[in-house]
Order: structure tokens, then sequence, then C-alpha cells
């Protein structure tokens, strides 16, 4: 059974940069596409980035496009989002999930990931 571990998630201030790692184990990621989702208080959980099994596409929320950078390391099955120019708006808990199937293309919703990490806690300040 695979885990998803995300790390990286602290408190920063407005138009600060952060990166958020998401590692597996239990099951190699190369296959799938990942994803990045997040979750502010009292809101359901939205879409962040996707990227297909070898990274050649990636796609976006509008509300992150040009600010995040999702990408991912096959060596160290790991899956990164690197986050730039932070706005209290992306104030949230940030998970990770694998899709449910070979990843050629990337994927929005939700039902699409089978698995997920617990989160980690991204707090931006203004």
């Amino acid at each position: 059974q695979v885990q998803l571990v995300e790390s990286g998630g602290r408190l920063v201030q407005a138009g600060d940069s952060l990166r958020l790692s998401c590692v597996a184990s239990g099951q190699i990621l190369a296959s799938f596409t990942m994803g990045w989702f997040r979750q502010a208080r009292g809101k359901e959980r939205e879409f962040v980035a996707s990227i297909n099994w070898n990274g050649a596409t990636t796609s976006y929320a509008d509300s992150v496009k040009g600010r995040f950078t999702i990408s991912r390391d096959h060596a160290k099955n790991t899956v990164y989002l690197q986050m730039n120019s932070l706005k209290p708006e992306d104030t949230a808990d940030y998970y990770c999930a694998k899709s449910s199937q070979v990843g050629r293309s990337t994927y929005r919703a939700i039902e699409e990931y089978a698995h997920w990490g617990q989160g980690t806690q991204v707090t931006v300040s203004s």
C-alpha cells in the first residue's frame, strides 16, 4: 500500500516562497499522474496542480498559475510544489495525491486520485 508524506509547510509572509515535498513509500510513482490539492478552513478541497507520469504535461488552477510549479523526481519517488509570491489566500492544508491509473494526462478532479497524504499546513501572513 502506497503511503504519501507531505512536508515543507510552515508560516511565511506574503511574497515569500515555499517548496512542498511529497515522498512516497510502498509503491513507485513513476507511472502515475500526481496532484496537489489544498483545503482552507471551512472550504472544500480544491485542485492546485497536476503533473503527468513523465513531467511533460502539467496543469494548474487559475489562482496559482504563474506562481506555483509542480515537478517530480523519479529517482527520489518524490513530487514537489514550488510556491512563489505567496498570498494570504494561499493559506490552507496542502495535500499530495496519486492518481488511480497510469498517467499520460493530468487530472483536476478529486475523483481521479486514489491515494492521499495527510497534508502539510501552509500559513501566509499579510
